[in-house]
C-alpha cells in the first residue's frame, strides 16, 4: 500500500493544531512545516522561499494553512502562496488545498483582499487545486469580544451575521478533501448562523460578565456586506459544533 505524504503549512496555528492529528489518522505521512526549526518538522519560510524546495520534495499533497493574518498578508498570503505554488509545481505535487475565508470576494478589507489574491494564484497555478473557504472560528470571535471587554463595554454591530465553525470540524473536512483529490472551489461553515449581538450576549453570560453593550454600525460597503451575510454560507455539509458548544468547552 502506497503512503500519501502531505505537507501542512501553518501547522502551528489554530487550524494546524486540529489538522495535524486528524490527518495522522489513516494511511498518510504528515509533514508539518514551520518557519522555526522543530523536532520532526520541516523548516521553510514562505516570506523568503528559503527551504521550500526541500519541504515539498516527495510530497503528494499540500495543505496550505499559513497566513500573515493581517501582519504581513502581502508577503505571506500573496507572495508566499506564489512561491509555494511554484515550488509545488516543480516538485510534481498532485494536489494543493488552500484554506481561505467565506466572504473574501465581498468584504473589502485588506486582509480579505490578500486572501482573494492568493486564491487567484492557486487557481492560475499548474498544480491541481482545492480552495476551501471556511467561516469564522469561534476562537477569533472570543478574542474580539475579550479585547472589547477590556474597555469596559462590548462594542458590537449587533446585526452582523456570523456562522462560527470549529477548527476540528474544518479539519475533518480537510481530511476528506485530501482523500478525495482536487475539488475546485468549495465552502464550509458552522451548523448555525447568529447575529453578532446574539453571539456577544451568549459570550457575556458564559463568561459571567456584566459589560454593557455599546452598539455601533460598521460603516460603508464592508458593514453592508457583513450585515447581509457575507461571512455565511449555505454550503452542505456543515460543521456540527455550535457556538454554545465552544463556550461550554464541549469537544465532540
Amino acid at each position: 500500500m502506497t503512503t500519501t505524504t502531505v505537507l501542512v503549512t501553518g501547522a502551528s496555528g489554530t487550524l494546524g493544531a486540529a489538522v495535524l492529528p486528524r490527518l495522522a489518522v489513516g494511511d498518510l505521512a504528515v509533514r508539518p512545516m514551520s518557519r522555526r526549526a522543530r523536532s520532526g518538522w520541516v523548516s521553510a519560510d514562505l516570506a523568503t522561499g528559503e527551504g521550500l524546495a526541500q519541504a515539498v520534495r516527495g510530497v503528494d499533497a499540500v495543505v496550505h494553512l499559513a497566513s500573515g493574518a493581517g501582519r504581513n498578508s502581502g508577503g505571506i498570503d500573496v507572495e508566499g502562496t506564489g512561491r509555494l505554488v511554484t515550488a509545488a509545481r516543480a516538485a510534481g505535487v498532485g494536489h494543493l488545498l488552500y484554506v481561505s475565508i467565506v466572504g473574501v470576494d465581498r468584504v473589502p478589507v485588506p486582509y480579505y483582499r490578500a486572501k482573494l489574491a492568493a486564491e487567484r494564484i492557486v487557481r492560475a497555478g499548474e498544480v491541481p487545486w482545492t480552495i476551501l473557504r471556511a467561516t469564522q472560528f469561534p476562537q477569533l470571535i472570543d478574542r474580539l469580544l475579550t479585547a472589547s471587554s477590556r474597555l469596559g463595554v462590548l462594542i458590537v454591530d449587533r446585526r452582523v451575521l456570523v456562522q462560527p465553525v470549529h477548527p476540528a470540524d474544518v479539519a475533518e473536512r480537510i481530511a476528506y478533501l485530501v482523500g478525495a483529490g482536487p475539488a475546485g472551489a468549495v465552502e464550509f461553515g458552522g451548523p448555525e448562523t447568529h447575529t453578532f449581538g446574539e453571539l456577544a450576549a451568549a459570550w457575556r453570560q458564559a463568561r459571567g460578565l456584566r459589560r454593557p453593550f455599546l452598539p455601533v454600525r460598521i460603516p460603508g460597503r464592508a458593514g453592508r456586506e457583513l450585515r447581509a451575510g457575507a461571512l455565511t454560507t449555505a454550503a452542505r455539509p456543515a460543521g456540527t459544533r455550535t457556538w454554545h458548544d465552544y463556550l461550554a468547552g464541549v469537544d465532540r
